[in-house]
């Protein structure tokens, strides 16, 4: 950690305080995309329709928070989460934050004003919803960190039988299994 850049920051910090560290920007940059969204999908109605409070940075940290959550806690759809049946009742999640707030955020989430929309051409760029996120925590990770000489890396590749643009090559890569010899 570079101490000019954070200097309340220090081996006793929480693992929260570490991460609003680099994710603080990206939340507000997602409170204020969902909400341009959401403004641009009511102005687009022929109708009006009511009209929800804008969301705010506590709102949305929870909305994440509770997103983090359902990934320990997997259930087969997302209104289980909030079922009053008592084998699947949680009360964590209804108490937290309703269940139309959160299919609200959910449904306008988004990280990019979509009326900047790059063209097609030999320049576009398929991650660019996503490249402000990228570039963000490209400059916060430069900012905020500096390995030290004790660093450690591991990688997993792992059997993939979808479907992307992009593709890896590793010609000296040796494969453990013999199954992932079919990605190559």
């Amino acid at each position: 950690m570079k101490k000019s850049e954070a200097p309340h920051i220090n081996k006793d910090s929480s693992p929260l305080s570490v991460f609003l560290l680099f994710f603080t920007e990206i939340f507000r940059l997602l409170v204020e995309q969902t909400n341009v969204y959401y403004q641009q999908h009511i102005d687009g109605q022929d109708r009006p329709s009511r009209l929800l409070p804008d969301i705010t940075l506590p709102v949305m940290m929870t909305f994440v928070a509770l997103a983090l959550q359902m990934g320990h806690e997997l259930k087969d759809r997302l209104h289980d989460y909030r079922s009053r049946l008592r084998e699947l009742h949680n009360p964590f999640y209804g108490e937290t934050m309703t269940r139309d707030r959160f299919l609200h955020i959910l449904r306008f989430l988004n990280f990019t004003d979509n009326s900047q929309s790059p063209g097609e051409g030999e320049e576009y760029d398929r991650l660019w919803k996503l490249r402000t996120v990228f570039d963000k925590l490209n400059e916060d990770y430069a900012k905020f960190y500096k390995p030290s000489q004790h660093l450690a890396m591991d990688e997993v590749i792992l059997k993939f039988k979808g479907r992307v643009i992009f593709k890896e090559c590793f010609p000296k890569k040796s494969f453990r299994n013999q199954n992932l010899q079919s990605l190559r």
